[in-house]
């Protein structure tokens, strides 16, 4: 009788601790849950860049000869009209005074001619000639004169000067580099944009519009001035599916330098975005997924497209809605189907714990 006792109570102690058990492994895990929050946004979009001067030129010899001086040194700042070059002017000084010799023998014969035209002992065709040789002598002298002038090479533009490409003494035949000079009191920033973002700036930004950049430089500062976005190239590049834009920046400082590199900055606007931490995403198979909770509490795994990409925070583009209830924590001990407790947290609670706003 008491070996029977002692086995009911046995199997009861056994049969109480399964019941525990069952009870313990049915209890639900309680987890964070929150809802996407609408609310207007932006993205700041990264474009590698080229930097050009907005007059970037060579400077070259137009005659013959040799560089007798030079006025202005490398790096330097060059006044528009400044003397920079002069080439050995000898030889087209004697040119000019050998034109304007013949030109005052020619000047000579017209007025004699003119004289006899008057008195009606020459012909009128005679005085004509005359007169044209006298035209064609003064043309000789004004291109004396040319040539002479383009042994002194003045900066076209106020701007700064590149390296020298000769030095005093060298003999320069014509079209040979000497500088180059660069404006950059404004300066040409170049960056491609993909066709779909090309797309996307078109449909938010009006046409008679030109939206502001900004410019991170090669130090991983952010240049002072603000740029405006003028000019879209005409035509893709269809080998990289690119299209060419082009943002003009005061540098009042000229701290930039034309073939500079840097970094535009683009801020990109998302109105009424539907926005979600990243912490409550996770991929498969290079597709993001999320774990929304039912009426039921139950866990569906349901695929979503992201828009854009914020710190800490997706802009959803597709497959959420504003009242769906997401989870954001634990996701990796769930499975699709699998019932929780849930810890409904507001988005607002749950951003403001996040490192960084969605600004």
């Amino acid at each position: 009788m008491i070996r029977h006792l002692v086995v009911l109570g046995f199997i009861g102690t056994v049969l109480s601790a399964c019941h525990q058990e069952e009870e313990h492994k049915e209890a639900p895990p309680k987890l964070e849950v929150t809802t996407p929050l609408r609310k207007d946004t932006s993205i700041t979009k990264e474009y590698v860049a080229q930097i050009h001067a907005i007059q970037h030129i060579e400077l070259r010899a137009l005659e013959r000869g040799y560089l007798q001086d030079i006025f202005v040194d490398e790096g330097q700042v060059v006044k528009q009209g400044q003397p920079m070059f002069k080439i050995m002017p000898n030889v087209y000084q004697v040119e000019l005074l050998k034109a304007e010799a013949e030109t005052k023998t020619v000047q000579i014969e017209y007025e004699n001619t003119r004289a006899l035209a008057e008195k009606n002992i020459v012909s009128p065709n005679e005085l004509a000639l005359a007169k044209a040789k006298l035209d064609k002598a003064n043309a000789e002298v004004k291109l004396a004169q040319t040539h002479l002038n383009f042994t002194d090479i003045k900066a076209p533009f106020t701007g700064v000067m590149d390296h020298l490409a000769a030095r005093r003494g060298s003999l320069m035949d014509e079209g040979d580099l000497l500088t180059t000079l660069s404006d950059n009191s404004k300066m040409w920033v170049y960056f491609n944009v993909p066709e779909a973002e090309y797309l996307d700036y078109m449909a938010i930004q009006g046409r008679d519009e030109h939206r502001k950049v900004k410019l991170k430089m090669a130090n991983a500062q952010v240049f002072n001035q603000e740029g405006t976005i003028e000019t879209i190239e005409g035509d893709f590049d269809n080998k990289t599916g690119n299209i060419e834009f082009r943002a003009v920046f005061n540098n009042p400082d000229r701290v930039l330098r034309h073939g500079e590199t840097g970094n535009i900055l683009m801020n990109v606007p998302f109105p009424n975005a539907l926005l979600i931490p990243q912490k409550a995403t996770f991929e498969v198979l290079d597709k993001t997924y999320v774990y929304v909770v039912s009426k039921a509490n139950k866990l569906e795994q349901r695929l979503i497209t992201i828009a854009a990409e914020q710190p800490h925070l997706f802009i959803v583009k597709s497959g959420l809605k504003e009242d769906d209830r997401v989870l954001i924590e634990g996701l990796r001990r769930v499975q699709n189907g699998q019932t929780i407790a849930v810890n409904l947290q507001t988005p607002e609670h749950v951003y403001s714990h996040l490192d960084l706003y969605a600004e």
